[in-house]
């Protein structure tokens, strides 16, 4: 039986969906303004093996994202700049444009990371009248208010609100978990709507019954979801971040609105640490997808780094731990490449792995389980169908390997050309740099009178 941590209640519980075999699943996709950075990453990567847990498990998955193209302010406080019109600034681009590239650069990651895409992405900027519906909602029955900014939630008359967040609301002093606004009636209170600035246009604004502005970020997600998967539905997923603020936001509004529960189980990751703190665009502190394939990495050796921690466990990222994790995945590929023909299985193994990831989505155990199975005196053949088994969860790409070992990736010939340039311009440093990222990858390089020679370690 699948048993996952519900950020909810604060405790594991049995996974029973609203309709039998059937899950709806919203998922927090990201803000467009930026690239993502690995921290980002690793949230979409624990929400991925979710997914594959539950399709493992026989279960028909219908999964929204979101993608937030406008709304987003810099302040929690609904305060500040909206980060689409802050990136075209930064760019010199349109917003529209901020938005198109940022996102397609974000599939773009989740392809070479192997994520499965979400059945429905939900873009914010095409959900306006839907959000303008549900602000409405809360309007006639009385859980909103106007200043002269915009359409705030009266969050003192919504009872639970901070059960997510175990927010001592009363307690909670004005600055303590957002900056000041002398216009709220209470601290928590958060924008629905946001009007235009008077004597300026933005790039994005719509009319609305209360005046010309846009929507407040976390109405977003509540008309998306409640759309796409109803008024209640079965998970809800995202960073731990998102806790105090965006996912607390989310319950309130929704279930003021329909009266409803609005979310059965609500799961979280833990931080990707860079140095002993956050990963955060906000800081520059961030690294990207493209700056490890840069350095040489494999995406997928990512992804096995992030498998290698529990979700809800912060991860402390650094290059040795990088390196070790591409060399383990390097030898499991090679294995693969050795086995024979997949046939039969090894049913000690796969009933131990099934536990281990239906415990909460135990992926560690779940590598540790895998290496023993290929330690074991179970037959290579059977070891080959387990294994590609235990990869529907991993989402290693095993089954997309080659039999030859000679197959020289275009990015791997691509380094070898820019050292064979620092070679002849006498550039040893770069030539050593350039060397060691063909071998990170899992491929040795040898000097011969007739040029370099390539081959996979």
């Amino acid at each position: 039986m699948l048993t996952l941590f519900n950020t909810l209640t604060r405790k594991k519980e049995a996974f029973t969906p609203l309709a039998k075999k059937r899950v709806g699943l919203y998922t927090c996709g990201l803000t467009v303004y930026n690239y993502a950075h690995i921290g980002n990453l690793r949230t979409y990567l624990f929400e991925d093996v979710l997914k594959r847990v539950l399709l493992f498990d026989g279960y028909s998955v219908r999964h929204v994202m979101n993608i937030t193209d406008v709304g987003h302010l810099t302040s929690d406080a609904d305060e500040g700049e909206d980060k689409m019109e802050l990136g075209a600034k930064r760019e010199g681009k349109t917003a529209a444009e901020i938005a198109e590239y940022y996102t397609k650069v974000f599939k773009q990651n989740l392809i070479e990371l192997n994520i499965l895409e979400p059945t429905i992405w939900a873009k914010a900027t095409e959900h306006i009248s839907e959000q303008i519906v549900l602000i409405q909602r809360l309007e006639k029955k009385g859980f909103t208010y106007t200043t002269a900014d915009g359409i705030y939630f009266d969050t003192s008359k919504f009872p639970h609100y901070g059960d997510l967040a175990r927010l001592d609301v009363k307690g909670l002093k004005e600055g303590a978990r957002v900056k000041k606004n002398s216009a709220k009636k209470n601290p928590t209170d958060f924008a629905l709507w946001k009007f235009s600035p008077k004597n300026s246009r933005r790039q994005m604004e719509w009319p609305s019954p209360w005046g010309v502005g846009f929507p407040g970020w976390h109405i977003e997600c509540s008309a998306m979801a409640m759309k796409y998967l109803g008024e209640t539905f079965d998970l809800h997923a995202g960073g731990i971040d998102h806790i105090p603020v965006h996912h607390t936001n989310e319950i309130a509004q929704s279930e003021a609105a329909t009266g409803k529960p609005y979310v059965k189980y609500w799961l979280h990751s833990d931080f990707l640490q860079l140095y002993e703190g956050k990963m955060a665009k906000s800081t520059g502190n961030f690294i990207t997808l493209d700056s490890l394939k840069e350095g040489g990495y494999d995406p997928i050796a990512f992804r096995y780094y992030c498998l290698l921690a529990h979700y809800r466990a912060k991860l402390d990222f650094t290059w040795n731990g990088l390196d070790a994790a591409q060399t383990a995945l390097n030898r499991l590929r090679d294995r693969v490449r050795e086995m024979p023909a997949a046939k039969g299985h090894c049913p000690d193994f796969e009933q131990a792995f099934a536990a281990a990831i239906n415990d909460d989505l135990n992926t560690p155990q779940g590598l540790a389980i895998t290496w023993d199975m290929l330690k074991s005196n179970c037959p290579e053949a059977a070891k080959h169908a387990s294994l590609l088994r235990f990869d529907a969860i991993l989402g290693l790409g095993l089954d997309q390997l080659k039999k030859t070992v000679d197959v020289i990736p275009p990015e791997i010939s691509g380094l070898l050309k820019q050292r064979e340039i620092a070679r002849t311009k006498q550039d040893w440093k770069t030539a050593d740099v350039l060397r060691k990222k063909i071998e990170r990858a899992g491929f040795v390089t040898k000097d011969t009178p007739t040029g370099p020679s390539l081959k996979r370690k």
